[in-house]
């Protein structure tokens, strides 16, 4: 059982408000999840020539004390390429010129234990162990601002307790997906996807949905497209919150066993596991609330 969380705002002077307005409908999904959160938020889109990339620190001898500034410095030497960073606790968001699979490869080659989360020119993933309300004050999740944010609280069944394995999980670039629920057939997508050059970087099933999106959008289907393809080869019980840089896109397994609601309102569209998490936002007596049918797509552009 775990909680999930999405959050979309229409009206442009919300947009300051996005952490503040999705902090109550985390916290709302503790019970659901109380060992490990995280959430990907889109915001501050970058030039073109220009990539974000979110890392964790936490698995280094120095955790929070990493040197952020030393590993802009040898970006920058080594590669020749503008690079600066923005640091909070043991997360940092880089943002770098040029092609980022070089920056991406200098990273993993010279800090082998800093953790790549996301690339992209708009998202930025924040991820940990501990109670939504401990993840979310280490991060400063209230201060957040942005078009949209998905938001996950964790209850691990299937895999360790680690921030690796938090969710959301990320693949290609501005993209990203949470879940709640199970797959009982993630040994063999992940088996189906490695011949193929798709990378696993954990046991946790939800990757195994993510990395197998990912490759049915590389092979040219949109996300209406892939989803219809995971539909046939997704089995278990699932819902599925996926954002791109100006979508949020949701989906439940054929038989809709996981819960899911939906608020649609002028200003915004708010999704959670349970109505509890929606109660408090502006307006919410006027939106239309509805649970989301079985085997269903539901997109609203950002």
């Amino acid at each position: 059982m775990c909680g999930i969380v999405g959050l979309l705002v229409k009206k442009p002077a919300l947009r300051e408000q996005l952490g503040e307005l999705m902090m109550p409908m985390l916290i709302g999904m503790t019970e659901r999840g109380p060992d490990s959160a995280g959430l990907a938020v889109f915001n501050d889109t970058v030039d073109v020539d220009h990539r974000k990339i979110s890392i964790y620190s936490g698995f280094t001898e120095a955790g929070e004390d990493f040197d952020w500034n030393g590993l802009v410095h040898g970006l920058r030497e080594h590669l020749v390429i503008d690079a600066r960073v923005q640091a909070r606790g043991n997360h940092a968001v880089l943002t770098v010129s040029g092609e980022p699979e070089a920056a991406r490869h200098w990273i993993k080659e010279h800090h082998p234990r800093l953790h790549l989360l996301s690339t992209g020119r708009s998202i930025s993933v924040f991820k940990d162990v501990g109670t939504p309300a401990e993840v979310a004050d280490r991060y400063d999740f209230k201060s957040l601002k942005g078009t949209h944010v998905v938001a996950h609280t964790r209850m691990a069944t299937e895999s360790a307790i680690t921030a690796d394995r938090a969710h959301p999980f990320t693949a290609g670039e501005d993209f990203c997906l949470i879940h709640n629920g199970s797959l009982s057939n993630a040994a063999g997508l992940r088996r189906k996807l490695e011949p193929l050059g798709i990378h696993f970087e954990t046991d946790n099933d939800t990757e195994a949905a993510c990395r197998y999106i990912e490759w049915r959008l590389g092979e040219g289907d949109t996300l209406h497209q892939a989803l219809d393809h995971a539909f046939k080869e997704l089995d278990g019980f699932y819902t599925l919150l996926m954002a791109t840089s100006d979508q949020l896109a949701l989906v439940r397994d054929p038989f809709a066993c996981k819960p899911a609601v939906v608020a649609e309102h002028d200003d915004y569209v708010a999704i959670a596991s349970e109505f509890r998490s929606l109660a408090h936002l502006p307006g919410i007596r006027d939106a239309k609330v509805f649970e989301p049918g079985p085997e269903e797509m539901y997109v609203w552009k950002a």
